[in-house]
């Protein structure tokens, strides 16, 4: 095992970071989250992230002078070629951190940087629900939506950074949604485990009454989007959700395959626990909505490495800068 690369990925999120080593065919070696405390600055947050990193080498019985390469993932807007967070959102109140170079100069090994939607796109496509193929889209259901397409190993960053952000894709323009981004019509809107609950309170408060879900929100006093696909099977206003939401993710995902034509999209996040039969409407509407080749061909899936896509997919991302500098 010495004599192979190893590697460490770091995926910083607004409330924990996690870091993993993984060895050059993608197994994790170890895993350690900690808390990010953004709020602390991000002088904190810089140690923070080399912190988990040392952890995750320490769990693994290793040195980090034994790794062949660091990859580290984060949210918000970023300039990714130059390893800076600019305006996180969910970092407030960093504001253009230099993590690449810090991280670089702490361990003296190559550091890759990457957003963490894109890294948990190249994780999934390298030894997840994408392995295998030459080119994936990967839809992440979560607080908002998020997206990662890779082709032909190569993460499609775009020219500013800012490629492959499909939860900001519009899907209605007519009577439009307005997004957490502040803008209209994006799919995040709409099929984000937020929107599906925001969309379920709306139909809950034109309802005449006979929805369970009242029954929950008078229990509890919220609900959740595990509630609202809990009680698909049997609560008419909740399976009329669900299938809403699987048709707008459906139009999400034809839009990429009528943009990119992958071999595979795959879907991600807390929602995908809702099952099969959820995958099975989403084919569904996609079959009823691409063109027909595309329709056929295109995998619709769910992802396989879970929470871990994220440090496996970094991991991997210094693996692949590794591999270009070593020849």
């Amino acid at each position: 095992m010495q004599n192979a690369p190893l590697f460490v990925g770091l995926d910083v999120g607004g409330t924990t970071m996690k870091a993993g080593v993984v060895d050059d065919q993608g197994r994790p070696l170890s895993s350690v989250n900690l808390p990010t405390e953004a709020h602390k600055g991000q002088e904190h947050g810089l140690e923070r992230m080399c912190e988990t990193i040392r952890q995750a080498v320490a769990h693994a019985g290793l040195r980090p002078d034994q790794l062949a390469a660091i990859g580290v993932a984060t949210p918000g807007t970023m300039d990714i070629p130059g390893g800076m967070i600019l305006d996180p959102p969910n970092l407030h109140p960093w504001r253009n951190v230099p993590v690449r170079k810090y991280v670089q100069e702490v361990f003296r090994v190559p550091t890759a940087f990457q957003n963490d939607a894109n890294a948990a796109a190249y994780g999934e496509y390298w030894i997840g629900a994408g392995r295998g193929s030459h080119s994936m889209v990967l839809f992440t259901l979560g607080t908002g939506v998020g997206g990662g397409i890779v082709i032909g190993d190569m993460v499609l960053e775009g020219e500013h950074s800012h490629g492959a952000e499909l939860g900001h894709t519009k899907i209605e323009m007519s009577k439009p949604r307005q997004c957490g981004c502040g803008r209209w019509g994006c799919l995040e809107a709409y099929a984000s485990a937020t929107a599906v609950v925001k969309r379920t309170l709306e139909a809950l408060n034109q309802d005449d009454g006979k929805s369970a879900l009242h029954a929950v929100m008078k229990k509890y006093g919220e609900i959740t989007s595990k509630d609202i696909f809990d009680a698909a099977a049997t609560d008419t206003l909740a399976a009329k959700i669900v299938e809403d939401t699987a048709f707008y993710l459906a139009v999400g995902a034809m839009n990429m395959m009528h943009t990119i034509d992958p071999d595979i999209v795959v879907f991600a996040g807390g929602m995908i626990a809702a099952g099969d039969t959820f995958l099975t409407r989403i084919r569904h509407h996609v079959r009823e909505l691409a063109f027909p080749v595309p329709a056929e061909k295109t995998q619709i899936r769910y992802a396989l490495l879970g929470a871990d896509a994220g440090f496996i997919g970094a991991a991997a991302c210094g693996r692949q800068l590794y591999k270009r500098t070593a020849g």
